[in-house]
């Protein structure tokens, strides 16, 4: 059993350069995306994603926001799956939180662009798999 789940998890995900995320699909199926690591995080509760607003998944997550998102640690082989809801937030403020210098490669109208948005997802529970063990744990 993990003795301090915030911090082998937090830096587990703090080393990770891709991540993955996963929404519901309107036929109910889940569908898993790579993406870059999260911009920002919160302890191992709320994690801050950029992504496009014409986006397949923003579709999805408007739609239904179960979602959950998975840090894979290929040197030691283990990973952390955290479930939870997934918010799309166009509002200038959680926009400017994360915005970076060189995103205006992915959106070159700046900070304003409308197709840039921010996910921000909430963890409610996770898993944790390391040493050929898996432990489940609830967030609060």
């Amino acid at each position: 059993m993990m003795r301090d789940p915030e911090k082998t998890i937090g830096n587990l995900i703090d080393k990770q350069k891709v991540s993955f995320i996963a929404s519901i699909s309107e036929d109910g199926f889940p569908n898993m995306k790579a993406m870059l690591a999260p911009r920002k995080r919160e302890g191992i509760k709320v994690f801050y994603f950029t992504t496009n607003t014409s986006s397949v998944r923003v579709t999805q997550y408007r739609k239904n926001s179960n979602a959950s998102i998975y840090f894979y640690d290929k040197r030691f082989f283990r990973g952390v799956m955290l479930i939870g809801k997934m918010e799309v937030l166009e509002d200038a403020s959680s926009k400017e939180l994360i915005w970076q210098e060189g995103d205006t490669k992915y959106y070159p109208e700046g900070v304003t662009d409308p197709d840039y948005c921010v996910l921000r997802f909430t963890a409610h529970k996770g898993r944790y798999y390391a040493n050929f063990h898996s432990e489940t744990f609830h967030i609060s």
